[in-house]
């Protein structure tokens, strides 16, 4: 008995064309006796690298709360999490009519749909920072927006600048893929600026990115303009990219001012991160985007190819909520921005009055997203040697779980108060 290998292939027109191309003896061929004796299943080096250093603090800790109090966590960015921040009535309509629809049940493009695409640069489009619906890609969450700028930009031996105090995910992306990371300083003194003079002294020549949060998860902090002028000025000096995370952008409380970065860069190439989920308090939904600002084409169009690549490694986002997209952000009232963002300053207003009455204790008010850091001076808390132990007693005591830092400062989550 003999067999036919073939070659299929698509010739110009478009048309499958089989060809044999060979005939063999109809045997198979000698099998090579395998070198695995036993099993030996391992993990990969990058599963091994991956770390969230929040869950290395948080699982090390000694939890145990008060039997007689009811748990009250305050560890998680969801605002969804005490039900006292419902989203708006016609976000919800949109997500019904998309599934009603079934329009959007099958693959969309990994990038996104161009209606979905078109409705971001839409809405996020200004005189000062221009987007049409190339600059936009759509994808799972600002969580995944913010793993694709990195892998594009970075190999492994490179290294990103990430903010300290800052979103732990930034280091656990990077390390994961082998890049380093250097942390900058951001100052509580001055509501939590950047050290523009320690940013620019960890520059060096493997330094691929800059991450940029603004609004400021954990710190609360809104930039002024003049400030991110300043930085941009250090990279513009350096050449380097910024990826900007601003999943809280607009999202500041009344009488602060937001300011996107792109609007004031003229020639430093951005990346900006965002999404649905806090300002529109869905986060489970896990609709994200990267909003590409390229004036000087600096990017050219290697990035741009690199970062539709990447997308199709899960084949993009959630298309129900692709399909949602247009009419939510067109059709959300102006007035649920402001109740949300009125209500959050509010207990933020609460928690910053009431912890300054605490002896040992330096709140820093917020000026925009859900996060309210605050200082403990350890001195006045005998018997605990940091953070970690003053986490562990508010738990144990009062079963309030904030987290800690490590570097004797806690955040707490001002919207989840009732």
């Amino acid at each position: 008995m003999t067999s036919k290998s073939y070659v299929v292939q698509m010739n110009a027109n478009g048309v499958i064309d089989s060809t044999v191309v060979s005939v063999n003896k109809g045997k198979y061929p000698a099998k090579v006796k395998s070198r695995r004796q036993r099993w030996d299943v391992r993990p990969s080096e990058m599963a091994n690298k991956t770390c969230n250093p929040i869950r290395d603090i948080v699982d090390g800790m000694k939890l145990t709360p008060n039997p007689e109090k009811a748990m009250i966590a305050l560890s998680i960015g969801d605002p969804t999490v005490f039900g006292n921040l419902p989203t708006d009535a016609c976000v919800l309509k949109a997500l019904k009519d998309a599934v009603e629809s079934a329009r959007y049940n099958g693959y969309a493009p990994s990038i996104g749909y161009q209606k979905s695409r078109e409705a971001v640069a839409n809405f996020y489009n200004s005189s000062l920072a221009p987007l049409e619906a190339k600059d936009v890609v759509l994808t799972s969450g600002c969580s995944q927006a913010i793993e694709l700028c990195i892998s594009v930009l970075s190999n492994p031996g490179d290294n990103i600048l990430i903010p300290c105090p800052g979103f732990s995910l930034y280091k656990t992306i990077a390390l994961s893929i082998g890049v380093q990371v250097k942390l900058y300083n951001l100052l509580p003194e001055r509501s939590w600026e950047v050290d523009l003079e320690h940013l620019e002294s960890l520059v060096d020549e493997q330094t691929t990115c800059l991450v940029l949060t603004n609004p400021s998860n954990p710190c609360g902090s809104v930039f002024s303009k003049e400030h991110l002028e300043g930085i941009l000025k250090v990279a513009s000096k350096h050449c380097l990219p910024i990826l900007a995370d601003e999943i809280y952008g607009d999202m500041v409380f009344p009488g602060c001012t937001y300011t996107s970065l792109a609007t004031l860069s003229s020639d430093v190439p951005i990346l900006s991160c965002g999404g649905l989920a806090k300002r529109w308090l869905v986060p489970g939904w896990r609709m994200g985007w990267i909003l590409i600002h390229d004036r000087r084409d600096v990017f050219g169009s290697e990035i741009r190819k690199g970062l539709v690549k990447l997308t199709q490694l899960i084949l993009g986002a959630c298309t129900l909520v692709q399909g949602a997209l247009e009419s939510i952000l067109q059709n959300t009232p102006q007035h649920f921005y402001d109740s949300t963002t009125s209500f959050l300053k509010a207990n933020a207003e609460i928690c910053f009055k009431e912890l300054s009455t605490v002896p040992g204790l330096t709140p820093i008010m917020p000026s925009g997203a859900m996060y309210f850091m605050v200082g403990i001076d350890i001195d006045h808390f005998p018997g605990m040697k940091n953070d970690v132990e003053f986490t562990e007693r508010l738990v144990t005591e009062q079963s309030v779980f904030c987290l800690p830092t490590s570097v004797n400062i806690a955040f707490l989550f001002p919207q989840l108060i009732h």
